[in-house]
């Protein structure tokens, strides 16, 4: 028999990258390398740790390793679709790859191409980034009449983005590969669709806008800056609107490396490009501007930054922060306070600018330390890769024997294997850093029992509320935390069951809501506002023991650890 293996070096896009060995016969296939540390792939008596690379796209957690590797293993080929050998650079800038000539080798589309005897390999458009490829390799041993297939989907989106067309499906369907290799980076999620997705964004950056708000946009550098840049540019909330969009730092450097891709973006985007600029634009409206250190300080309303979100953002905003809005892409792996300048660790008082007119301008007065102004900050979705409907739809159409899901957080990913529909006609596998997964092919295959993902608990009915209690090994689980956040959740009717969702403090907070006053009975001593609390000082909670502390919070806000003043006023 045949053995095929597949060896995880890495399997998770927030921290330590993506990066997979393929072990078809005697031949060993690296597929990404996304890892930060390479020690992993360090050689031992065998020799070089694999025959070939292949990368599905440029992002940096599938191929910042590529430069490292290209330098240990000069011998060894890495081979990616021709854009994605035009994108990579952008993760090595500060780096002079003139040098390294051979570092990647173009691939074309939909072309069976034939590496060593017996193993070849064919790219299919994966949608989700310019140049992005599913990857379907196919092993004949010698003298046998039988091949096997592999089919890695690197990061795919069925749906079409503004600057990218989707998977199609259609191409691939029945395949019928022996092994599917498929990200599960949102789990068992859904989602709205992708234009109702543009629409929600669309409409709320044209609310700020009518609020006179500036608004910041931290987004990845490479993939997601440009689909906000051109929606901004094509979106009817916004085309012949007087508003000025900045675009910083790297970010303006990928977009300038999409201009030279123009030829392989969609149809749709090419004619678009033909009546106008595709990014720089500095006569029609909205006009878009590269943004250097001089401009910071005089950015003000109508305007709009679009910056990487590495950056400290609150260069930005750190002269009137309280004006402006910072909306923050949602990804699964990462919370909104990881990013810089988003929330400090600690009070600290603003830095004094010199008086310009911008600053002038600002209602900022003199404050004590702990009086620390941030601005708004709200979470948005612009997915880029597929919701559970999605992944389902792919693995159903292809119909392999094993799927390895990879590139997600493993809660995400156990969610995936213990899904009825997959785990009842697929061998699934969601294998940690460090794990070699064998894939026996046509033979009995006892599929392990799913992951246990229910919890067992009790209803209870009074007359007033109703109470469900569920055992504590539910608070095991990493998400807890962002249920349980606030304390208070949020249930809805989805058919004949109730779906209970945790209201998070950024929701709780937004500017004008009073939802926290809706959840409390009247009655309640909670009702007591937080404009009556004794930690309540310019705007923001002080009190420690308080989920909303150092946040924003309106005057008739509460919160259950509520401290009247009389209780001792500071």
């Amino acid at each position: 028999m045949t053995e095929l293996e597949c060896l995880a070096y890495g399997v998770e896009q927030a921290d330590e990258g993506v990066c997979l060995l393929l072990r078809m016969g005697s031949y060993r296939i690296m597929l990404d390398c996304g890892l930060k540390n390479l020690s992993p792939l360090v050689p031992r008596k065998e020799g070089p740790p694999a025959d070939l690379v292949l990368c599905s796209h440029a992002h940096a957690d599938h191929a910042r390793g590529l430069l490292e590797f290209h330098r240990a293993f000069p011998q060894i080929p890495i081979y990616a679709s021709e854009v994605t050998t035009q994108l990579l650079p952008l993760n090595w800038l500060q780096t002079d790859l003139q040098q390294f000539p051979r570092l990647c080798q173009a691939l074309p589309w939909r072309t069976p191409v034939e590496f060593l005897d017996g193993l070849s390999a064919e790219l299919f458009p994966a949608g989700h980034l310019p140049g992005a490829a599913a990857i379907l390799l196919t092993y004949t041993p010698a003298g046998s009449s039988r091949s096997y297939r592999v089919l890695y989907t690197g990061d795919f989106f069925l749906s079409n983005s503004r600057l990218v067309e989707g998977l199609p499906l259609e191409e691939l369907r029945g395949f019928s590969p022996d092994i599917l290799i498929v990200e599960g980076t949102f789990g068992t999620a859904r989602h709205p669709h992708r234009r109702q997705q543009e629409n929600q964004l669309a409409e709320r950056i044209s609310q700020a806008i009518a609020a006179k708000q500036p608004i910041l946009l931290p987004a990845p550098s490479l993939g997601l800056a440009q689909e906000l840049l051109l929606l901004l540019r094509s979106h009817h909330n916004f085309t012949g609107r007087d508003i000025d969009i900045w675009v910083d730092g790297t970010v303006a450097t990928c977009c300038d490396a999409y201009l030279d891709i123009l030829p392989h973006l969609p149809p749709a985007v090419q004619n678009f490009a033909r009546h106008q600029s595709l990014f720089w634009d500095e006569k029609v409206r909205p006009r878009v501007r590269r943004l250097d250190g001089s401009d910071r300080p005089l950015l003000q309303a109508p305007c709009i930054v679009l910056a990487d979100e590495t950056t400290d953002l609150s260069q930005y905003y750190q002269f009137n922060p309280e004006d402006w809005l910072v909306l923050i892409p949602q990804q699964p792996h990462r919370h909104v306070n990881e990013i810089r300048g988003v929330k400090r660790a600690s009070p600290t008082k603003l830095p004094q600018p010199e008086a310009t007119p911008a600053t002038r301008r600002s209602k900022r007065v003199e404050r004590e330390p702990e009086d620390v102004i941030l601005p708004a900050v709200e979470v948005y979705l612009l997915a880029q890769h597929c919701d559970s409907p999605g992944t389902t739809q792919l693995i159903h159409n292809l119909r392999p024997q094993h799927v390895i899901f990879v590139h997600g957080s493993p809660t995400y990913l156990a969610d995936l294997t213990g899904l009825e529909e997959l785990h009842n006609r697929y061998h699934l596998h969601s294998p940690g850093a460090g794990t070699l997964v064998e894939l026996p092919i046509g033979d009995t295959f006892l599929q392990p029992a799913a992951p246990e993902a229910n919890y067992e608990g009790e209803l209870t009915e009074l007359d007033t509320v109703v109470t469900i209690t569920l055992p504590s090994a539910v608070t095991a689980d990493p998400r807890w935390k962002n249920l349980a956040d606030t304390g208070l959740i949020e249930a809805r009717w989805q058919g004949e069951e109730l779906v209970l969702r945790g209201l998070p403090q950024r929701e709780l907070l937004r500017q004008g809501s009073d939802r926290l006053v809706d959840w409390v009975d009247a009655n309640s001593p909670l009702r007591q506002s937080c404009a009556n609390c004794r930690h309540f000082r310019g705007q923001r909670c002080w009190n420690p023991n308080s989920p909303l502390y150092e946040f924003r919070v309106t005057p008739d806000g509460f919160c259950p650890v509520f401290e009247p003043l009389s209780g001792g006023e500071d």
